[in-house]
């Protein structure tokens, strides 16, 4: 009779064939990135696939301390290293991994994020230490290779932006072994020889290709540069090191003239319109200055001394007529009062009494004679009439 083996017999025996081939104890596997799930105990499970077929996988929590330095994701390409046994318990097999790492592209990535990350804490990218471009720079520094579409499309773009820009190139490697040198070579010289603004960049290509651009020490020199910079590099998609530290990100190269060359037909039209505007608003503050002035000047003929002059002498010559028509009232009120009071002192008068045959007795020193006891025989009576006095004697002297 046949020997019957258990289920658990065979997964461990199949087991023990794989810890005995010494290929499946150290093997490298690369492989797209699928199912990946970080578990609450640390441990993270995952598989690798390519176009025909996948392996299931397994990193534990103790081996994540050195063996992963990344952020796994699905998608990623990576070469896992590890030992591929079965899992007796579900007689599956599967990949222990001891290490993983991203396959070229991949490592990259990982090492832009880790750069972009430390500089951005270090300050490298703070938006208020950026210098402002200047609006009408008279010079440009350009920081590419001196042949290729990059150069030619910025010295395009300035010649039809304003041809009275100088354009100072300084011939850099852009891509290979050495390159981020002569870009930090490029900057520091211009830097030195005193232009407006510096643009940096090439065109497009792969990470690999702008990788020089994501160099640190690339970046520390734009930082360090007095001279403002705008980075355009690559296409619109991409984004290098050098754009974060840049005081201003272009696009792509040709942007990147185009932010650094004023348009000079714009610049003319916008004088021009500015120009209008002015003038427009000298009309509009001109003419509230003429109506104050006209304002003014009525009010100011209202205190015209020559006016007020001649409205005094009208107030006076009504005055005078005034006056003068008065004078004249009471004149001849005074003149009739004075008839009647001359009436009546002449009424008065004794003198006026003596006309009609009355006369004024007076005796002695003239005293007035007005009793017959004042009187006596013989005694000289002098009689006052009208036109003179008659002296006659007393003879008689009779009671009535």
């Amino acid at each position: 009779m046949n020997k019957v083996f258990s289920v658990a017999q065979i997964n461990a025996y199949i087991k023990r064939i794989f810890q005995s081939d010494y290929a499946l104890n150290r093997i490298y596997i690369k492989g797209e990135v699928s199912n990946c799930k970080y578990h609450s105990s640390g441990h993270i499970y995952f598989s690798l696939k390519d176009d025909k077929s996948q392996i299931s996988c397994v990193m534990f929590a103790n081996q994540r301390m050195n063996g992963l330095d990344f952020d796994m994701e699905n998608g990623q390409t990576v070469i896992v290293s590890g030992s591929i046994s079965v899992f007796e318990r579900n007689g599956t097999y599967q990949l222990y991994a001891n290490e993983i790492s991203l396959d070229g592209i991949g490592r990259l990535y990982v090492e832009f994020e880790k750069l972009k990350e430390r500089l951005y804490q270090e300050g490298l990218f703070d938006h208020e230490k950026k210098k402002p471009i200047p609006r009408n720079p008279k010079s440009v520094g350009i920081v590419t290779a001196k042949t290729g579409a990059a150069i030619q499309d910025i010295i395009s773009v300035a010649k039809r932006r304003n041809p009275y820009v100088q354009l100072v190139l300084y011939p850099a490697q852009v891509q290979g072994d050495g390159a981020s040198d002569t870009i930090v070579k490029g900057i520091q010289t211009l830097d030195r020889y005193g232009v407006d603004v510096i643009i940096i960049g090439r065109g497009g290509g792969s990470i690999e290709d702008l990788w020089a651009f994501n160099e640190e020490k690339v970046a520390r020199a734009v930082y360090a540069a007095r001279t403002p910079i705008i980075s355009g590099t690559g296409h619109e998609v991409d984004t290098t090191i050098a754009d974060y530290a840049a005081d201003l990100r272009a696009a792509t190269p040709t942007a990147a003239c185009e932010l650094a060359v004023p348009d000079l037909r714009e610049t003319l039209e916008a004088i021009d319109v500015r120009k209008r505007r002015l003038f427009a608003q000298m009309q509009y503050v001109t003419g509230n200055y003429r109506l104050k002035v006209e304002r003014y000047r009525r009010k100011m003929h209202g205190f015209d001394p020559r006016l007020k002059l001649q409205e005094q002498k009208m107030i006076f010559a009504e005055l005078e007529e005034r006056l003068h028509g008065r004078m004249d009232h009471l004149k001849k009120d005074y003149r009739h009062r004075l008839e009647i009071y001359m009436e009546r002192l002449h009424g008065m008068s004794p003198t006026a009494k003596l006309i009609g045959g009355y006369g004024y007795l007076s005796v002695g020193d003239n005293e007035p004679l007005t009793s017959v006891k004042g009187v006596k025989i013989g005694e000289e009576v002098t009689i006052t009439i009208s036109d003179g006095q008659l002296t006659t004697e007393v003879r008689d002297i009779r009671d009535i």
